[in-house]
């Protein structure tokens, strides 16, 4: 048995390749499926295996199973609007020379069903997706406030069904650490039953009530942009070209885009020292997807400005992954922009030492902290008005002075970064921190 764990680190989730004996089955897997495709070789793929509706990302189960021959397959109790294998619970489904068994586990959806893969009649290892995290289990508040009770009390129940299986077998969860589907302190990759069974917190609440106590007490908040994943998964979606990257646009021809949202995925310094007016900066990395789906209208027509030697195909396949398919242009560099007189914005930025010297000179007046609320309840700087960036896209918060300079924080300076849109375009004046956020500037003041 080979086991292929293929993680997209923006999302925190990992869709895994399982193949024996030249038979294979693909759990979760993302849109971008060539990636996926690409570890089968020589074996064949039986099936393509969702363990539930997801609401972190556009499935490519639809493909995968169309382009290979493989049989998609469902929870039974998903019934989503397109041809596919019901998945019924403890009903054995053929995969060649091996066979998977379907084990209902809702909580984090009520459909949710983790797969036991059965060799020579011993189970081997569990595709538990949303259920049994590594240290954590799937999240129960993802389809609305009024239903997390309920959910967390059928989770309670699925992650000590899954518990009972045998110490040896293997626990692949598809969500983990950075994924906003898991409960805080979801661990980084693979665990056994029996490792799960001795050390998962979620396993060692004494009854239903303190379990269900913990699990909606740590949740934090998690983007908007879900909302629109599960009917996508649950109606269907369209393929789309895979690493397809946008045509160059000319200055002129961005500057008569109408209704774009620009995206700058420069670095922070060079969005900082020059960008165009009104768009948002996010450096790319593994979460560009991921803030521009949370920040932005999920039907935008999205612009990108980039440097050419950027990985635009990468940061348009992130956008797609959560159905942002309206990637038209890509514009190089602010030179032909600079060159033709068109207007620019700039901000400052500071690091650490001199962000802390500002503060004790009793620079700073507008103080503004825009971390997650778990970050911020861990410790902040005094006088610092808190207001987390998803919430500041929405509305800014008050501040001392408006005509002075309001200095941002985050933890490493790229929410900061991406904040200053809303500064901006509220006629603010930003100071952003960079290579460094709020808990280096407490660790370097003195005691």
């Amino acid at each position: 048995m080979e086991i292929t764990n293929i993680r997209t680190p923006g999302l925190g989730d990992a869709t895994y390749l399982l193949a024996h004996e030249g038979a294979a089955v693909l759990v979760d897997p993302q849109r971008d499926i060539d990636r996926f495709l690409a570890e089968i070789g020589e074996s064949h793929l039986h099936l393509v295996l969702e363990t539930h509706l997801h609401n972190d990302y556009v499935s490519g189960g639809i493909e995968a199973a169309e382009r290979t021959g493989a049989q998609l397959v469902l929870p039974a109790a998903a019934a989503p609007a397109y041809r596919h294998t019901p998945a019924f619970h403890m009903e054995d489904l053929d995969a060649g020379s091996f066979r998977v068994r379907p084990i209902h586990t809702p909580g984090h959806t009520p459909e949710h069903t983790s797969y036991l893969i059965i060799i020579d009649d011993e189970p081997v290892a569990l595709f538990s997706g949303g259920s049994l995290l590594v240290g954590s289990a799937g999240r129960p508040d993802l389809l609305g406030s009024e239903r997390a009770d309920t959910l967390a009390r059928l989770q309670y129940i699925s992650v000590h069904r899954l518990a009972q299986l045998p110490d040896d077998v293997s626990l692949l969860p598809t969500h983990g650490e950075g994924s906003f589907c898991t409960v805080s302190g979801a661990g980084k990759t693979t665990s056994t039953i029996g490792e799960e069974r001795r050390s998962n917190p979620v396993l060692l609440y004494p009854n239903v009530e303190s379990f269900v106590k913990g699990q909606l007490s740590a949740l934090q908040p998690y983007p908007s942009y879900y909302r629109h994943m599960g009917p996508a998964n649950l109606m269907g979606y369209d393929v789309i070209p895979q690493d397809a990257v946008p045509p160059t646009l000319t200055a002129a021809q961005l500057a008569g885009m109408e209704g774009a949202t620009v995206v700058d995925i420069r670095s922070k310094q060079e969005y900082a020292d020059a960008h165009i007016p009104g768009s948002i900066g996010l450096e790319m990395g593994d979460q560009v997807g991921v803030w521009a789906g949370w920040l932005m209208d999920h039907d935008a027509t999205i612009v990108l400005v980039a440097n050419h030697d950027q990985d635009v195909a990468e940061a348009v396949a992130q956008f797609r992954r959560i159905g942002m398919d309206s990637v038209v242009g890509v514009h190089y560099g602010i030179g032909d922009w600079r060159a033709e007189g068109r207007p620019l914005a700039q901000h400052r930025t500071i690091d650490v030492e001199g962000f802390l010297s500002a503060y004790r000179e009793g620079e700073i007046v507008n103080l503004l902290d825009v971390r997650a609320p778990n970050e911020f309840e861990a410790g902040t700087l005094d006088g610092a008005v808190w207001s987390y960036l998803p919430d500041l896209a929405r509305q800014l918060p008050p501040l001392s002075d408006h005509t002075k300079p309001v200095w941002m924080a985050c933890g490493s300076g790229y929410r900061a970064n991406a904040a200053v849109k809303f500064l901006e375009d509220a006629g603010l004046e930003p100071v952003v921190l960079i290579g460094g956020g709020i808990p280096n500037v407490l660790e370097a003041m003195p005691v």
